[in-house]
């Protein structure tokens, strides 16, 4: 009789513990988070600093998920100005140094009709690092503007999962 080799028989054990797992995991109710686990989320206006690249990402990113963004809307997310602090990472070398860029912004929840809030003067953030060197000011400029627009795909994003969990929205 041949005996199966090692090659297949770590074939067979790693495809009978992935197969267990998804089977346990599928059993418990577990499924990934991804756009289609998103909630729908009710009508609402964009107000505040509405003019931000965040209030033009947060607007179109609810539109993709199906959210009515109008004005007059019944809910009214209140976006405070987002700020962007820079904080240098490690010593005073004239070598490429690593920037933590953190932004923030403010974010107000609030029913039209009874002015009740469902979120008042919550501050979100996102951060990120990059590492840039002092003596390239155009490739400097154009990293420190592409983490600009991350941050601020990750801050609208932040938001849309912080309104996804306010009960009073469900």
């Amino acid at each position: 009789m041949k005996q199966p080799t090692p090659l297949t028989r770590r074939r067979f054990l790693a495809t009978s513990i992935a197969a267990s797992a998804a089977v346990l995991l599928g059993g418990c109710g577990f499924r990934l988070r991804g756009t289609e686990s998103m909630p729908q989320l009710p009508p609402m206006s964009i107000e505040g600093n509405d003019n931000s690249p965040l209030a033009q990402q947060l607007r179109n990113r609810l539109q993709q998920l199906g959210t009515d963004v109008s004005a007059g809307a019944p809910w009214r997310l209140t976006l405070g100005t987002p700020s962007v602090q820079e904080r240098r990472i490690g010593g005073e070398g004239r070598a490429s140094r690593e920037h933590e860029l953190t932004m923030s912004t403010t974010l107000s929840v609030q029913e039209r009709a009874t002015n009740a809030y469902a979120l008042n003067n919550a501050t979100l953030s996102s951060s990120t690092r990059i590492r840039v060197s002092d003596d390239d000011l155009l490739n400097r400029e154009s990293l420190f503007n592409e983490a600009e627009r991350t941050l601020t795909q990750q801050l609208s994003q932040r938001i849309i999962e912080r309104l996804a969990n306010l009960e009073a929205l469900q």
